[in-house]
């Protein structure tokens, strides 16, 4: 079923960089009017301006409800109503379950979980009541499980859920849910990533996609109001095989040199949310700082993190 993006309103989180200003740049190419959430204020009214009159850009965290409320509300009041939410702001660690310190798990569901259910429960109001279409950004990682990826695998499978569980309870009030699966797409998170000696040790990011591959799809998949939307093609297939795939991993996985050499340099060197490789964990050391999201009350003030570690532009990771 066709849907024209012309005129619509369309509201995308982590919008300062990433996939989220490539859809919002693609998007205003046809016409759209465009919402920019998300931190790294000066990049957002970057792009706003480069987008002209009928793109607006708010600062918020997707952790607080009450940013993401007043970037909501100041939508509505800008164009009259929402059509369209993209929830697409995520972080992605590096490291094992032993040694990735607990709150740098608990802002990884934080941001990538509760982040995106925030995003879309403030917008939907505005959405159903246009019929419109709700996009959550999941990931390959919901599909296919493995180590040193636990916190994203765990935070992308739930944005699954949520997706498959909300597509059926909108479905009667004429309201479309979409579910995105990627690859290992090329952001600066995955290029991070990709730097550790763990994952390059793995060679698990081998043969990074364009990011043009993830914003192509997008478009086309808010243009079809469709229930998935995933780039490469190949994850169909791994989509309908995860109860093969996936005990396969497990089985072979642990027998394979450079697997057993990429957890353990994953133990040494767990990498927090969105920054660059740390140094060894020293038990009962946490490298999320004094404040943050996992030690605050929700909706408490919080200081402003480096940008590195916030929850800005979407992983890309799978």
């Amino acid at each position: 079923m066709s849907y024209t993006v012309e005129g619509r309103v369309v509201l995308v989180t982590g919008a300062a960089r990433g996939i989220g200003a490539g859809v919002a740049r693609a998007l205003a190419a046809k016409g759209a009017r465009l919402s920019l959430v998300g931190l790294e204020p000066e990049l957002l009214a970057a792009l706003a301006q480069e987008l002209g009159p009928e793109a607006v850009a708010f600062e918020a965290d997707v952790t607080d409800r009450a940013a993401l409320d007043a970037a909501v509300a100041g939508t509505v009041e800008r164009f009259g109503g929402i059509d369209v939410v993209v929830a697409n702001a995520g972080v992605a660690p590096v490291g094992t379950v032993t040694t990735l310190p607990r709150d740098d798990f608990a802002h990884t569901i934080d941001v990538n979980l509760m982040g995106v259910y925030d995003t879309i429960h403030a917008t939907l109001p505005h959405v159903i009541a246009r019929r419109g279409y709700v996009l959550a950004i999941a990931s390959a990682a919901a599909i296919l499980h493995f180590p040193l990826m636990s916190a994203y695998a765990a935070s992308k499978a739930g944005v699954e859920a949520l997706a498959n569980c909300l597509r059926v309870e909108l479905a009667p009030k004429g309201t479309a849910v979409g579910c995105a699966y990627f690859g290992f797409v090329d952001t600066d998170m995955v290029r991070q990533a990709n730097a550790h000696p763990a994952t390059q040790r793995s060679r698990v990011t081998t043969g990074t996609a364009p990011l043009s591959s993830a914003v192509d799809a997008i478009v086309a998949g808010i243009e079809r109001r469709a229930r998935v939307v995933r780039a490469p093609r190949a994850l169909g297939p791994l989509e309908a095989l995860r109860g093969v795939v996936n005990p396969l991993v497990n089985h072979l996985a642990p027998r394979r040199p450079e697997v057993r050499d990429a957890i353990r340099l994953g133990e040494e060197q767990p990498q927090a949310p969105g920054s660059g490789p740390l140094a060894p964990w020293t038990p009962g050391f946490s490298r999320a700082s004094p404040a943050s999201p996992a030690q605050r009350p929700r909706g408490a003030p919080q200081p402003s993190p480096p940008a590195s570690r916030r929850g800005s532009p979407h992983a890309g990771r799978p």
